[in-house]
């Protein structure tokens, strides 16, 4: 009997629902971009639009069900993953109260309130649970008890975004640990919530639900989902986590020393450990694995992926209309003329994201520095200049963990939409001077979700065992030394033109590009 398991991917730019097989194919895909508002009231805030978004799933599941034409009593088992950070607050009902999206910054005043509890209170928090201010949820659930409180009162449940798919599947409120983790809540090493923080930040210390593993089961499609999408009741519905653990996971990435890089509206650098130990020298974040008894170092590099969309958007009115052409994709048309632009962009460079410092996190004002008027400088040169921008911010980020671990790996894994593009590939094995290898399953995110559906119904018996029958690997890039000595002299100046952009930030001469609360 043919099986399918489905995985349900709710990222920061675009939300998809991918069909797999029991092998690791993807059979049908089906996607819609989505964005996250601003509430003009509030600077900085990024509201989730429970009601329209949910629609936007239901409509995806449907169309999936449609366009693959697979009996839905094939598909055994759904796992969800989604963005980290994200937060849904419910009542004692099961009511969602209110939610926002993952890079929510409206709670400057609440991190300005938790510095004056304690001087070192942040870093006491990130020894236990691996978090800061930055991202955790701590800082988002006072700004609604401050500004909300009649919404603040009601509050009987807290789950990351994936979490809240699957309460909409099963009518189940509970979290799994490798998203949980992110709210800041967490005893990191126990891998459950640790009431002693929320009474130090002054928040409520029972809004907290079960705590689940990923792969574990939590129920099946209810009854009412069921008629929405046309899914079987009798699909199970499995734990997943959160997108940068599931991406691991997707390429195998699981094992102590393994090293991964996934490239998405976000890049994660992740480094995979049996053993935590979080010290005063780590300056980045530290999470549950969605594997048990695991744990990953993080750093994370902003918006490489949403500045290519911005870009796209921007920059590419002739591409698109090429594109509806010849029906050669606007990315596919940019990476063919930057590949004639010679490594390092004729000393170009560009200020986006900074490496990630957990208790200072900044970033520069936008900028292309260092052009001239001539056409060697032209929309290609721009394009691979972003490119090369992120492999320096990952490089930079690499260096920040090994410096808390002792340890760097010798060879990455790249995935995530970014891995798609070979010139990206090679760029980034060249930056890092270490080999980079591609999966053939370029989402591995959804691919990760996949496997714990099958993991949960029992389709395969283990993680490994999963992982040595779907994740396979197509390509792998060593670095060109020619152009690694390139790199090599170009990343010094990255991060001196950085430095002086940031200072200019800071200054208040320029904007940052965005700044945790509280900075």
């Amino acid at each position: 009997m043919e099986k399918y398991l489905m995985a349900i991917d709710a990222g920061t730019g675009s939300v998809r629902v991918i069909l797999f097989d029991i092998f690791g194919n993807e059979y049908c895909v089906t996607q819609s971009e989505w964005t996250h508002l601003e509430d003009k009231r509030y600077p900085g805030s990024m509201d989730f639009d429970i009601n329209k978004n949910i629609e936007l799933i239901i409509h995806l599941i449907k169309e999936s069900l449609a366009k693959s034409k697979v009996n839905p009593e094939k598909i055994v088992s759904i796992s969800t993953t989604s963005m980290r950070e994200a937060i849904v607050l419910y009542d004692e009902n099961g009511m969602e109260l209110w939610a926002c999206a993952n890079v929510d910054s409206r709670s400057n005043d609440e991190v300005a309130n938790l510095y004056k509890i304690s001087d070192t209170i942040e870093s006491e928090i990130h020894h236990v649970s691996g978090q800061t201010f930055s991202l955790s949820a701590i800082p988002r659930i006072l700004w609604v008890k401050n500004n909300i409180p009649e919404t603040y009162n009601k509050i009987k449940y807290v789950t990351m975004l994936n979490d809240w798919i699957t309460y909409r599947l099963t009518d189940v409120i509970s979290v799994e640990p490798s998203n949980g983790c992110t709210t800041g809540l967490f005893n990191l090493k126990n891998r459950v919530w640790d009431p002693n923080i929320s009474e130090m930040v002054n928040i409520k210390n029972d809004i907290f639900p079960i705590v689940n593993e990923s792969g574990s089961i939590i129920g099946h499609v209810t009854e009412d989902f069921s008629v929405l999408t046309g899914l079987s009741t009798q699909t199970l519905v499995v734990a997943g986590g959160g997108d940068a653990q599931l991406g691991c996971i997707g390429m195998g990435v699981i094992n102590e020393g393994d090293a991964a890089v996934l490239g998405g509206s976000f890049w994660q650098y992740e480094y995979t450990t049996n053993q935590v130990e979080i010290n005063d020298n780590c300056k980045v974040r530290v999470n549950c694995h969605a594997i048990p008894n695991t744990w990953q170092y993080e750093a994370i590099a902003f918006f490489p992926g949403l500045i290519m969309r911005w870009f796209r958007d921007t920059f590419c009115e002739l591409e698109a209309f090429l594109q509806k052409e010849s029906g050669e994709s606007i990315y596919a048309q940019m990476e063919k003329r930057a590949q004639s632009v010679p490594a390092g962009c004729n000393r170009m460079i560009c200020t986006f994201s900074d490496k990630m410092n957990y208790f200072s996190w900044k970033h520069a004002a936008p900028s292309f520095v260092d052009f001239k008027f001539d056409s060697s400088f032209n929309k290609a040169t721009f394009y691979r200049a972003i490119m090369e921008n992120a492999a320096f911010v990952t490089r930079g980020n690499i260096e920040t963990v090994s410096k808390s671990t002792n340890k760097s790996p010798e060879t990455i894994i790249f995935g995530g939409g970014a891995s798609k593009s070979d010139l990206w590939g090679q760029i980034v094995a060249d930056v890092l001077n270490k080999k980079v290898k591609i999966p053939v399953v370029k989402e591995a995110t959804a691919l990760g979700a996949a496997i714990c559906a099958g993991v949960g119904a029992g389709v395969y018996r283990s993680f490994n065992e999963a992982i040595d029958q779907v994740v396979k690997f197509e390509k792998t890039f060593e670095p060109n030394e020619a152009n690694r000595f390139i790199y090599e002299e170009l990343y010094k100046k990255w991060e001196a033109v950085y430095k002086v952009q940031l200072d200019l930030a800071d200054q208040g001469y320029t904007n940052h590009m965005w700044i945790a609360p509280g900075l």
